[in-house]
């Protein structure tokens, strides 16, 4: 059955073989002169197709083009736009050598690793510069989307970033964790958008189902803030009647939070400020002795209340010196300089979001689960692709649109 549709293919596709006269604009500024029909073959979902289309060549530009190649979306790729969707959704789900015996396996198309390697870091570098091009357009209020319909009530932008192994090129110069101070890691941001309307049964929020979008880069902090905006802005920010943004209390998220959404609450995460309180125990253990868990049981209560200066004051009557007082202050000024982010019971009672879950389980599906297996170091180019092509595919159904030059032909 491939085979004959193979071939009904390959005679529909000769229907048309491509001349357009004898000369035609090159596109840049010149005129290209037909040369002769020229053959290229193209791996398709039902095998390879010999296309035979009209070549012209540039003398001015001094290279060649086929009108043909472009209108099927086949132009500089060896494999259709179906096959490279194909080809695209397997390595996103796994590895390229896996993800190559899936395309024999299941649709019985042979590639190699490093063509499937090729073909779904080219589609994830043309999504991602397409998400990148769109976020400039709406900045700069060129380009306006429509309010969501029907307008959710309260929108939310969830804020992490996690670090992804990379090669020894891509980390040359920068400083690391690691006992010998180098780097292995480049960081990757995430923002996670999500909406809701509603509270289960027992008063808490629920997130609207199939209402996530996920954005991710390697980008500067100030860059990524652009896209954060971008995409908040494209979810209904603008619109919306409450927006939250949601972090572990890294400064830098912070900063996009303030300097692109000024207007939107600011909540730190429930479980990390949990951690600094348990960290602060520890600090204090020597001092607390028998009174630890009865101490630490105190001051989960007050941040549960928002008290944050009740811990203060709990932590600050234990008099230290030295090295010891300078953790505390230091331990103390998470609290101190989050305070205002940390009003959980008045931000329970208005039925948001206290925690940062959805973005850290995205950190570890969308990212650690593809690209931080054993042995794996990347190109941050590389990376970048793949993270670009399964934050796609983890987003709401509206937003899984493939880039133009896959499924859409210019206008004459």
């Amino acid at each position: 059955m491939l085979k004959l549709g193979c071939g009904m293919l390959g005679q529909l596709l000769a229907a048309d073989p491509g001349y357009r006269g004898l000369r035609i604009p090159c596109g840049r500024g010149h005129e290209a002169v037909f040369v002769s029909y020229r053959g290229k073959v193209v791996d398709t979902v039902l095998g390879p197709v010999t296309l035979t289309r009209a070549w012209y060549h540039c003398a001015g530009c001094g290279h060649g083009l086929a009108p043909r190649d472009a209108e099927l979306g086949a132009a500089g790729a060896s494999l259709s736009p179906g096959l490279a969707a194909m080809t695209d959704r397997a390595a996103a789900a796994v590895p390229f050598g896996q993800a190559a015996s899936l395309l024999e396996d299941l649709a019985g198309v042979g590639l190699t690793a490093k063509r499937v390697e090729r073909a779904a870091e080219a589609s994830g570098a043309a999504l991602a510069a397409a998400v990148r091009d769109r976020a400039a357009l709406i900045t700069a209020r060129k380009l306006v989307p429509l309010p969501p319909c029907p307008l959710p009530d309260k929108l939310y932008a969830v804020i992490d970033g996690t670090g992804i192994p990379v090669t020894s090129k891509e980390t040359a110069g920068r400083e690391g964790k690691g006992p010998d101070g180098r780097a292995r890691t480049r960081e990757v941001k995430l923002a996670v958008f999500f909406t809701q309307d509603k509270l289960d049964k027992d008063g808490y929020p629920v997130r609207d189902r199939a209402s996530t979008s996920v954005i991710a880069t390697f980008e500067p902090a100030a860059t990524f803030g652009n896209l954060v905006r971008a995409e908040g802005i494209r979810r209904g920010a603008d619109q919306v009647r409450q927006l939250t943004v949601i972090g572990d209390g890294a400064p830098w998220i912070w900063n996009i939070a303030a300097a692109k959404f000024p207007e939107a609450t600011q909540i730190v995460d429930l479980f990390h400020a949990r951690e600094h309180i348990h960290d602060l125990t520890r600090l204090l253990e020597f001092m607390l002795g028998d009174q630890k868990d009865h101490w630490l049981a105190a001051r989960l209560e007050d941040l549960d209340y928002g008290y944050i200066e009740g811990i203060c004051k709990a932590a600050r009557k234990y008099p230290l010196v030295g090295v010891k007082k300078d953790q505390l202050d230091t331990a103390l000024g998470y609290f101190e300089v989050n305070a205002p982010r940390m009003r959980y019971h008045w931000f329970r009672q208005c039925g948001l979001f206290t925690g940062s879950g959805v973005v850290e389980a995205s950190c570890k599906t969308i990212i650690g689960q593809r690209l931080k297996q054993s042995g794996m170091h990347w190109t941050v180019n590389g990376a970048d692709a793949i993270a670009a092509l399964r934050c796609q595919q983890a987003s709401r159904l509206e937003d899984q649109i493939w880039p133009a030059h896959r499924n859409q032909t210019q206008a004459a």
